[in-house]
């Protein structure tokens, strides 16, 4: 395909997954953000859309398109995907999280409480979310797409949307209690390693949300199989 300013994040990360190597670069929401046009969100951050174009098609160049694309499987085949990619290391890894996140709070709460107690309680809600919201996309939606209902199913897929939107803000929100992601001088090796695992969900979920927001909810609401 070819880019331009007019194209929109999420079809360029579906039709390109390499690209989101370079939206994650330059902190370019992809997933929640995916129908926004690039030279949109670019002018946003202060961003040359140009910059950013010649950098996907680096990425593109270097390694000859060999990521997966998931828009040429089929519907059954993604789901498959994102449960074993994505649902199901979630269920180990969130509780792992918690523990780590309560731990830092109460050994240094005394060194930044207010921003330490907030990380606490948004990482709490996004948990909380990303349960309820696993457990609805399996026991519900996944089974109706399975079945050939994606058509049908626009009721559910808007409020799957919707959380993500959620998922999204917190995420952003632990962002900027974190300064990026910015380890402090002080901190423990726990301390590290709760800063490094956040990000590594940040990560994993703007995937995540791309590959259901950009590709398995649009192909499933068009009836495809």
């Amino acid at each position: 395909m070819m880019i331009t300013s007019e194209t929109k994040v999420g079809q360029l990360a579906a039709q390109h997954p390499l690209a989101t190597r370079v939206f994650a670069r330059h902190g370019i929401d992809f997933c929640c953000g995916g129908g926004e046009e690039l030279g949109v969100v670019c002018a946003g951050k202060g961003l040359q859309t140009e910059v950013i174009v010649a950098e996907i098609a680096k990425e593109l160049e270097a390694a000859d398109e060999t990521a997966d694309r998931w828009e040429d499987g089929t519907l059954g085949e993604l789901i498959d995907h994102i449960m074993v990619t994505y649902h199901q290391p979630l269920y180990e890894e969130l509780p792992r999280l918690e523990s780590m996140a309560r731990k830092v709070l109460d050994v240094h709460r005394d060194k930044d409480p207010e921003r330490l107690s907030e990380l606490f309680s948004v990482y709490l809600t996004i948990q909380a979310e990303l349960k309820q919201h696993m457990m609805k996309e399996e026991q519900v939606l996944f089974p109706m797409i399975r079945q050939g209902q994606g058509a049908r199913a626009g009721r559910p897929i808007a409020v799957m949307e919707h959380e993500h939107e959620a998922v999204g803000g917190g995420l952003r929100r632990m962002r900027e209690l974190t300064d990026d992601y910015t380890v402090p001088d002080e901190a423990c090796n726990t301390w590290r390693a709760l800063w490094h695992g956040l990000e590594a969900l940040e990560k994993d979920l703007h995937l995540h949300i791309h590959l259901e927001n950009n590709i398995l909810f649009p192909r499933a609401l068009a009836g495809g199989a």
